[in-house]
């Protein structure tokens, strides 16, 4: 039986790596190791002057699957999903890192092997450092207003398109340079479902509104921030999507509970 087998590489990897096995050239890459689990590893390399960070995947078990699907989570068995969602929101012209080189193969999750490198988006600050100390050192007006209502354009693009971050908190928001649009990161567990069930845009603004709790935002600034991903007046936002947004709340508050704890 033939291998599955899926393989992308820009230009640069492909000179890079030419006349290897792209997968094994993907396992031997060294560098500075950010993250480190049992089935997935991130770390950062560079090569003539480009900078680049690396995921690689292992295979995951069938009980670690059975696991995560008993406890209503999706599980993460290559770098397939990141890979498909990065493509989808540059089309959607959300700013994600650039995607050098992707693979994946195999037939079955617990033998599946995967890689996924992207580009080093450079000099940045994520959003959860940048507003760490609003509360006390409060930012001009113009300046949260822009990121706020930056975060809840990029959340409405993507639940309108069918995608969930799943992991949608202000350290994957990040700042790269005066008058850029802000970049998401992190979109190895993302879900792209036609039709997103709003179960998962709840998901989604419930993580940003927990990871923003202790920032500053006043009940204005959450008010526009709904107001914008809504697309609606206040009026009709408190009438029609009370709700949602209210869901949205108890969830938040909940996550903020067990962060406490």
């Amino acid at each position: 039986m033939a291998l599955q087998q899926e393989l992308y590489l820009r230009d640069d990897l492909q000179q890079l790596w030419q006349g290897q096995d792209a997968f094994a050239a993907a396992r031997a890459v060294s560098g500075t190791i950010f993250r480190k689990l049992e089935q997935r590893q991130t770390l950062a390399f560079s090569h003539s002057s480009r900078c680049y960070f690396i995921k690689r995947h292992r295979g995951v078990t069938w009980k670690e699957i059975f696991k995560n699907l008993l406890q209503l989570r999706m599980p993460v068995v290559s770098a397939h999903n990141e890979f498909q969602a990065i493509q989808q929101l540059q089309r959607l012209g959300i700013k994600v890192p650039s995607v050098a080189a992707y693979g994946r193969r195999g037939w079955f999750p617990a033998t599946f092997e995967s890689f996924l490198v992207t580009d080093d988006v450079g000099e940045h600050v994520s959003l959860e450092d940048h507003c760490r100390h609003w509360a006390v050192l409060r930012p001009t007006f113009a300046h949260k207003q822009e990121l706020l209502l930056q975060a809840a354009d990029i959340a409405r693009t993507m639940h309108a398109a069918g995608i969930c971050h799943r992991d949608f908190y202000l350290c994957h928001l990040l700042l790269t340079g005066n008058g850029e649009p802000l970049t998401v990161i992190d979109l190895h567990r993302a879900l792209i479902k036609p039709g997103l069930p709003l179960r998962w845009c709840i998901k989604d603004l419930a993580g940003l509104y927990f990871s923003a709790m202790d920032c500053g935002f006043g009940k204005r600034d959450l008010l526009r921030f709904m107001c914008r991903y809504s697309q609606a007046p206040l009026r009709r936002l408190l009438m029609d999507d009370k709700e949602f947004w209210l869901a949205v709340q108890q969830r938040a508050e909940r996550l903020y509970r067990k962060h406490q704890r």
